[in-house]
C-alpha cells in the first residue's frame, strides 16, 4: 500500500520528466548564402551553429543558396525563419548594422574586432532589432579591394569613365561609382565575377576571399592588379524573425557568433595569402590620403540621405580616432 501511495505521489513528477526528455524542439530553417553552396565554409559554419542552437531551444536547419537575392527573397516571404546574408542585404531590415560596411569606415582588423565585440554585447541589444526582425550575429568576411584589368589604373582620376561592375541593389556602391565619374554596369553577387573575367567591365570590387573561388585571376591575367587599399570590410549577418525564436536566443547568438571572429579571420588570411603577390598594387601615401578624404565625404553625404546610420558612423569614427587621434577627421568631427 505504501509503495502504491508513493507511486501516485511521484506520478506527476515522472510524467513531467518523461515529457521533458521527449520534447521536440521547434524546427526552424535558415537560408544560408554561400557562393560555394553546401560545400562552402559559410554553410559549414552554420552547420556547427545549428549544434549550438539546440542548446538554445531551436532545431535550425541550414539551407544553402548560391544566389543571395533568392535567399533574402525566401526569407522575406517566410520560406525561412532566419537568413545568413551580406551586410548590404540587411539594410532594409536594420540600417544600424548594415552601416558596418560603410565605405572607408573601418581602418583595420583590430578596429573591426573591437566594433563587433561592442555591438554584440547586451548593452547594444536595443540597436539590433527593428520591428519583427533582429540581427542575431555578425561575422567578418575580410577587406574589399578594387580589382582592375589594367594595373595602371591606380588613382581616382583614372577611374573616370571606366566600366565598374556595381552591385545594383547597394545604394552606397552606386553613389560611389557615380561620384568618381565611372560607368556603372549593374551586377550582382552571382554574375559580377563573370563580367570581370570576360572583360565586360574594367574594374570590380570584391573581398580577397573571392579571388580563388570566383577565379578572379582570370580577369587579372598579366596586366591586371589589386589596389592595396581597404575600400570597406565585408561582413555576413544572421537575420531572424524574432517572434519565431525563444526569448534570449538572439543575444546568446550574437555573443557566440562574435567568438567566431578568429576562426573566420584565419580563413580570410589564408585565402588572402594565396593571391599571387604580383597582382598587388601599392599606393603612395598621398593617393591613400586622397582616397580616404573622398570616402569620408561620401559617407557624410550618404548619412545625410539616410542611407548610412549616423549612430554607427559616430561609433566607428570614435574607434578610428582612438587609434589615430591626429587624423584630420578627429579634429573636424565630420561624422
Amino acid at each position: 500500500m505504501r509503495s502504491v501511495l508513493l507511486f501516485v505521489l511521484l506520478l506527476p513528477t515522472l510524467v513531467l520528466a518523461q515529457a521533458t526528455q521527449t520534447q521536440v524542439l521547434p524546427k526552424l530553417s535558415i537560408c544560408v548564402f554561400d557562393p560555394l553552396g553546401a560545400n562552402g565554409s559559410l554553410f559549414n559554419t552554420m552547420k556547427d551553429y545549428r549544434n549550438v542552437a539546440f542548446d538554445w531551444g531551436v532545431d535550425l536547419e541550414p539551407r544553402a543558396y548560391t544566389d543571395e537575392k533568392i535567399a533574402i527573397d525566401d526569407f522575406k516571404a517566410g520560406q525561412c525563419d532566419a537568413a545568413l546574408v551580406t551586410g548590404a542585404r540587411v539594410r532594409p531590415f536594420n540600417n544600424f548594422t548594415a552601416t558596418i560596411a560603410a565605405i572607408g569606415a573601418i581602418s583595420d582588423e583590430a578596429m573591426l574586432r573591437k566594433l563587433l565585440a561592442t555591438i554584440s554585447s547586451p548593452k547594444a541589444a536595443k540597436f539590433m532589432r527593428e520591428g519583427q526582425y533582429e540581427v542575431a550575429g555578425i561575422m567578418p568576411a575580410g577587406p574589399i579591394y578594387l580589382f582592375t584589368r589594367d594595373k595602371t589604373i591606380d588613382t581616382l582620376e583614372e577611374l573616370s569613365g571606366k566600366r565598374i561592375a556595381t552591385i545594383d541593389y547597394d545604394q552606397p556602391s552606386i553613389f560611389l561609382v557615380n561620384h568618381v565619374g565611372a560607368s556603372m554596369v549593374p551586377s550582382n553577387s552571382a554574375n559580377f565575377s563573370g563580367k570581370f573575367n570576360n572583360g565586360s567591365v574594367d574594374v570590380a570590387y570584391a573581398p580577397a576571399v573571392a579571388y580563388k573561388p570566383l577565379e578572379l585571376y582570370k580577369g587579372l591575367e598579366d596586366n591586371g592588379g589589386i589596389l592595396r587599399f581597404l575600400l570597406a570590410y565585408m561582413d555576413f549577418q544572421i537575420l531572424i524573425r524574432a517572434d519565431k525564436f525563444p526569448e534570449g536566443f538572439a543575444q546568446k547568438s550574437r555573443t557566440k557568433v562574435a567568438s567566431y571572429f578568429d576562426r573566420v579571420n584565419e580563413f580570410v588570411k589564408k585565402e588572402t595569402d594565396e593571391i599571387d603577390p604580383k597582382y598587388w598594387i601599392d599606393l603612395s601615401e598621398d593617393v591613400k590620403a586622397q582616397y580616404g578624404s573622398m570616402l569620408r565625404d561620401v559617407r557624410i553625404q550618404l548619412r545625410d540621405q539616410g542611407v548610412y546610420n549616423g549612430t554607427m558612423l559616430k561609433l566607428m569614427r570614435k574607434l578610428r580616432c582612438k587609434t589615430n587621434p591626429a587624423a584630420a577627421e578627429c579634429a573636424e568631427k565630420l561624422e
